[in-house]
């Protein structure tokens, strides 16, 4: 049967996805809640399957719904560059742009924003700039880079900084399939605290999370620590220990998905910002302008947030 869905649709769906919320969807995108009910239910029909699971805390995405997100996400990238066909090509933009991104953002975000700003524009030199986030709060600050992409939560000097949010990213449970807390489909803090932990210390995530066991008053057990993504999976996936972590990280597409599981969290927990930054009262070039129109077209609705 072959499928047809609007651009619309595809708007709608990851509006939802992306807020959690039909309602916050329909707020965002201003129109009414039962359109965007209807919209959803439209696009669930057609595929034959359901992409979300309705909770008492919102939508949550279905591993098919994580796959389809990732389908509607290139169909809304591939519209946008399209309608960009003639932006500056009376005159090609030339010169330079750096980037400074964190080992862990760089893995998820860098490539498809990378390949796409040098498809619109490849006369432009880049240089991209791997560090921890503090020395690249440094380098913004001392103008030796002319932006990063990087988690945003818990900045060192945000006065100093600007940011527009690209997408924010609850964090959730990841736990192996076969553990005790899997029976579970929702979990608290406390639940999570009473189980060894491994905990991932990079790009200021764990800055997050620890702020939270603070302020319900919880000290986690703790099996490890590290920066590694690929050592903190594969200890979940043998069911050594459970972990916390945002959703951009997990991918229910590949192996992920046959050892590792996710659950929500009942308590509130902060999501994880990842976005632009860059120097307060900088003067912006016009090629760091143009990078920038680029991130925000291609993040989900062009949301943006200044700090």
């Amino acid at each position: 049967m072959q499928r047809h869905f609007t651009l619309k649709q595809f708007r709608y769906f990851l509006a939802v996805s992306e807020t959690g919320s039909v309602a916050a969807a329909a707020r965002m995108i201003n129109i009414a809640q039962s359109a965007m009910t209807k919209s959803v239910q439209e696009v669930e029909d057609t595929l034959g399957m359901r992409l979300f699971d309705r909770t008492a805390k919102g939508m949550v995405l279905t591993q098919e719904g994580h796959r389809f997100q990732a389908s509607a996400r290139k169909v809304i990238a591939a519209v946008a560059e399209a309608g960009q066909i003639d932006r500056g090509r009376q005159e090609a933009l030339t010169g330079t742009l750096t980037i400074g991104v964190t080992t862990l953002v760089a893995g998820y975000y860098l490539a498809e924003l990378f390949a796409r700003f040098q498809r619109s524009h490849p006369s432009v030199k880049i240089t991209v700039v791997e560090d921890a986030p503090q020395f690249l709060e440094h380098l913004l600050i001392n103008g030796e880079i002319d932006l990063a992409i990087m988690v945003s939560n818990a900045l060192g000097d945000p006065q100093a900084l600007v940011v527009e949010v690209l997408t924010s990213s609850p964090n959730r449970v990841w736990l192996a399939a076969s553990h005790p807390l899997a029976q579970r489909s929702e979990l608290t803090l406390a639940d999570c605290a009473a189980t060894p932990q491994v905990v991932l210390e990079a790009d200021r995530v764990d800055d997050v999370l620890r702020a939270v066991w603070a302020r319900y008053g919880l000290r986690p057990e703790v099996l490890l620590r590290t920066s590694s993504l690929e050592a903190a999976r594969s200890l979940v996936g043998v069911g050594a220990g459970i972990t916390l972590l945002p959703d951009f990280l997990y991918r229910p597409w590949t192996l992920d998905a046959d050892h590792i599981e996710v659950r929500n969290l009942r308590d509130a927990v902060p999501s994880i910002d990842v976005g632009l930054v860059w120097r307060r009262g900088a003067r912006t070039r016009e090629v760091v302008g143009e990078f920038i129109e680029v991130a925000r077209e291609q993040s989900v609705g062009g949301r943006s947030r200044g700090r």
